[in-house]
């Protein structure tokens, strides 16, 4: 198995959306790159911590490709927005591709290439992947839980 980890908007629509992708394994919703240990949603939504709402997705290589699983972000939110995601403003809400390799980091800025031709300048960020810290369990599958589809 291996691991990506995308913010685009709000984290509960994108662990939706990736979780519908045959190949995904796993996916947990939850902060990355900021500087605070263990952040709360809370802390992240105060725009002051640097976390951006990301989901980690855990995908089998050999069912899903990492390029795919890049498609599928540039689908799913609009990549040239500054500051956020439709009504959800904020840098917590930054569209973000954090690479846990040199491979991931190649695919990724060859992708942005590709889209940025397509849709003009785009305010995502190609980030190295730091520490993820889980949100808090009532973030998790949060469209399951309350009977909504996205």
């Amino acid at each position: 198995m291996e691991i990506a980890t995308f913010g685009a908007g709000c984290f509960w629509h994108v662990q939706a959306e990736f979780d519908q992708i045959k190949g995904v394994t796993k996916t947990e919703v939850g902060y990355m790159g900021g500087d605070v240990k263990n952040p709360k949603y809370e802390q992240v939504c105060t725009d002051k911590t640097g976390h951006i709402e990301v989901c980690q997705v855990e995908y089998d290589p050999k069912k899903v490709e990492y390029k795919h699983l890049l498609e599928i972000f540039w689908k799913m939110h609009d990549p040239t927005q500054v500051d956020g995601q439709g009504v959800d403003k904020g840098k917590q809400y930054m569209s973000t591709i954090f690479y846990h390799n040199d491979k991931q980091k190649k695919e990724a800025e060859d992708s942005f290439k590709v889209k940025e031709k397509e849709l003009g300048k785009l305010a995502t960020n190609i980030l190295p992947a730091k520490e993820f810290w889980k949100a808090e369990e009532y973030h998790q599958k949060y469209f399951v839980k309350h009977g909504k589809v996205c």
